[in-house]
């Protein structure tokens, strides 16, 4: 597929996803869901890769949907059915992605786009950035996830605040509530994401990605359960993949595992 509202690159073990519609803020058109869904199938099949890094051009992370294509959907409903399953089809994709997914957010992230942040394991935000949902400003609810998303990330206290008021909190105030990661100023956002790849780099893909999947999957399980999920996991790994006993062989000899 050639991308036209996507980038799509990769360096040293790391892909990046930039959204590539600045005149829109990035806005989540359906053409743009298509390519970017293409674009990360294209990166789960990449083995040498070990994170992907979703990042907008211009001056938006991402402002959310495609408002001119909302409006025109309102005469033909089943629009909205078909655009939120390819929706909700690309942030599936991301969390069953078998590599760690890190937003980089500047800007704006708002509605979708607060949405496909939510959707990645790891956000980075610049301290001016302002996030939020904003459906109810516009009588509309979510329905790319946030209503489900955001009380796990902060609780539902804080998401029902956020979902019900549609107020935008800086990146600073996302990071003190634990709905990113970190923030730092907005010229220091790609030296603090080296800071988070490098050491991904040098560890087992197989390993990251029973260990996000495991972590995934049992969040919403009882605990006796999801350690059950675990144990499972931990010896179909160990059964399938020769990096465990290279990992125990490496610290044995006292050197770095050859992954």
């Amino acid at each position: 597929m050639e991308y036209t509202n996507i980038k799509l690159s990769t360096e040293n073990a790391v892909a990046t996803l930039r959204l590539d519609r600045p005149s829109a803020l990035n806005a989540l058109s359906p053409e743009l869901l298509a390519e970017f869904s293409h674009a990360v199938a294209e990166v789960a099949g990449d083995e040498s890769l070990k994170a992907l890094v979703v990042r907008g051009e211009g001056r938006a992370f991402c402002a959310g949907a495609d408002l001119l294509f909302f409006e025109s959907a309102f005469q033909q409903l089943d629009q909205f059915v078909a655009y939120l399953q390819r929706l909700n089809g690309c942030l599936f994709q991301l969390e069953e992605l078998p590599i760690l997914v890190i937003a980089v957010v500047h800007g704006y992230a708002l509605a979708g786009g607060l949405e496909l942040m939510l959707a990645c394991d790891l956000a980075l935000a610049a301290e001016d950035a302002r996030l939020g949902d904003q459906h109810a400003n516009f009588g509309l609810m979510p329905g790319g996830g946030s209503t489900q998303r955001l009380p796990r990330r902060i609780g539902m206290q804080r998401a029902m605040e956020l979902l019900a008021t549609g107020r935008w909190l800086s990146g600073a105030e996302a990071a003190a509530w634990g709905l990113v990661l970190r923030a730092v100023p907005a010229a220091a956002l790609d030296a603090e994401l080296e800071k988070l790849v490098a050491p991904l780099r040098g560890k087992s893909r197989p390993g990251l990605g029973w260990i996000k999947s495991v972590a995934r999957r049992g969040q919403d399980l009882p605990l006796r359960d999801s350690i059950a999920l675990e144990s499972l996991a931990f010896a179909e790994y160990v059964a399938t993949s020769p990096h465990p006993r290279e990992g125990i062989q490496a610290f044995k000899e006292k050197r770095q595992p050859r992954f």
